[in-house]
């Protein structure tokens, strides 16, 4: 085995491209760095700086489903508490579904923090700053908020 492994990218199924594009391109601020289509199956390549972050690829029927094996949720840092309130303004104004009102904490007394919401197909996301959260509520008194929202 390699001595380090680090998360490359991310996919995501996906029902609608599209749909997809609008949200994670322009509410989420990505780059489509490339898009491609197999039959009736299409795919896009998101990305910052150039470099590839997310890929949707247009096969799913339905919407996330937390029952399921698979992924939990997917979470993005950024620098700084304000950039997370930066982002929660944008969703906002994009009629964003969130799990929780506002900027709360990672759990009882953390400084990290940030808002926990959902894609057009349902999927958990997380926006968090590793600082700033430190007057921020905690949603659950015993468990991690990224947990079970």
């Amino acid at each position: 085995m390699p001595s380090t492994l680090r998360t490359g990218h991310v996919g995501l199924n996906v029902t609608d491209l599209d749909r997809s594009l609008v949200f994670y391109a322009d509410v989420l601020g990505f780059q489509v760095l490339g898009e491609g289509k197999e039959g009736e199956s299409r795919y896009a390549f998101l990305g910052q700086d150039g470099t590839l972050v997310l890929t949707l690829w247009q096969q799913a029927d339905g919407a996330y489903d937390r029952a399921l094996a698979g992924l939990h949720h997917l979470a993005f840092q950024v620098d700084a508490i304000e950039d997370v309130k930066a982002a929660e303004e944008q969703l906002r104004s994009h009629g964003a579904d969130f799990a929780h009102d506002g900027v709360v904490a990672h759990h009882e007394g953390a400084s990290s923090g940030g808002i926990f919401f959902h894609d057009p197909d349902g999927t958990r996301l997380e926006i968090y700053a590793p600082a700033g959260a430190e007057e921020a509520p905690a949603p659950s008194a015993t468990a991690p908020t990224c947990g079970f929202f």
